[in-house]
């Protein structure tokens, strides 16, 4: 079946389909281009965003000199020359969020429409699933650099505090920042969640469940949990794991499998550590402390601090002991 594979047709624990996805080569068909274009412009720009991001080293030291001699204009103009190509690099990050929203949208119509269910569309439209995961193994990307990074938020504070001065004195500044009042206030709302990424993908996919009323939430979540089910499946298989020409694509995987579990937790009524869950969380941890810690510490922390129903008295106690 192309290089998406049906290896169980349905596990009796899960309630789950699981099915090996070829990360490194699905191509879309001739009925996923539209969507895939679409989304592949969006994409095209995420290693982009992360090498950015990744470079991002702020302005703390010109604004602390600008802060400790409040008198000093000299000061005043280099940490305000400093700091606003800084924020125009946070707004395009910003922006890009709202573009990944809008290609997750297309992507959630592609492969939860009628007539077919979601494991159906997982297994015809390979591609267009890779995509998802892209955008899956971005997000957590994106989340770890930000969470890591204090001078993100101190160059946006110092910035929104330098305008609201000027604008009380009023004094104007040559700025090429182009950030208004509304985007700088869209701007921090965004950049004080700890996982942004997260958090707008978690409220794309809400939003887009509640904006289709007439499609069971089921074929959402089903979607999700399927794909954390081909993510472990692909992990703990070492005829699967092989397949793989690189040890990237092992991270990919892991990445993938977490931020569906995330999105999942987020989505569904009860959560991802329920009992009813359609993902096997002891499995899917497992796999996770299976790898070197290395590797995996982030991702085994992003399970604990950034869902939602972790700590939920429908979560086994078990499952608790394998995240402390």
């Amino acid at each position: 079946m192309g290089n998406l594979l049906k290896v169980l047709s349905y596990n009796d624990l899960e309630q789950c389909p699981t099915f090996f996805l070829d990360f490194e080569h699905a191509q879309p068909t001739e009925a996923e281009t539209v969507v895939w274009n679409q989304v592949n412009s969006v994409l095209e720009e995420a290693q982009g965003i992360l090498a950015e991001l990744q470079s991002y080293r702020g302005a703390g030291q010109e604004i602390r000199q600008a802060i400790q001699n409040p008198s000093d204009v000299h000061l005043q103009e280099e940490a305000w020359r400093a700091v606003c190509p800084l924020v125009a690099k946070l707004k395009r990050f910003y922006e890009f969020s709202l573009r990944l929203e809008n290609a997750l949208h297309s992507l959630l119509e592609a492969l939860t429409s009628p007539p077919y269910a979601p494991t159906q569309h997982l297994e015809r439209e390979q591609a267009l699933a890779k995509q998802f995961a892209e955008i899956l193994h971005f997000t957590l990307s994106f989340d770890e650099l930000k969470m890591t990074n204090p001078a993100i938020q101190n160059d946006f504070s110092y910035y929104r505090r330098t305008v609201s001065r000027n604008r009380l004195n009023n004094f104007q500044v040559d700025s090429d920042c182009d950030v208004n009042n509304e985007m700088a206030n869209r701007m921090s709302l965004f950049y004080a969640d700890a996982t942004p990424m997260l958090k707008t993908l978690s409220n794309a996919t809400t939003k887009f469940v509640s904006e289709n009323k007439s499609l069971p939430i089921e074929d959402t979540t089903d979607c999700l949990s399927t794909m954390a089910c081909v993510c472990r499946v692909m992990l703990e298989t070492p005829g699967y794991r092989s397949r793989f020409t690189s040890t990237e694509t092992l991270l990919f995987c892991m990445r993938v499998m977490v931020g569906v579990i995330i999105l999942y937790d987020h989505v569904h009524p009860v959560g991802a550590f329920a009992k009813t869950s359609k993902i096997d969380m002891k499995g899917c941890i497992k796999v996770l402390k299976d790898q070197p810690s290395t590797s995996t510490e982030g991702l085994l922390n992003a399970l604990r601090y950034t869902t939602r129903h972790l700590h939920d008295d429908t979560t086994s106690k078990q499952i608790r002991a394998l995240l402390q």
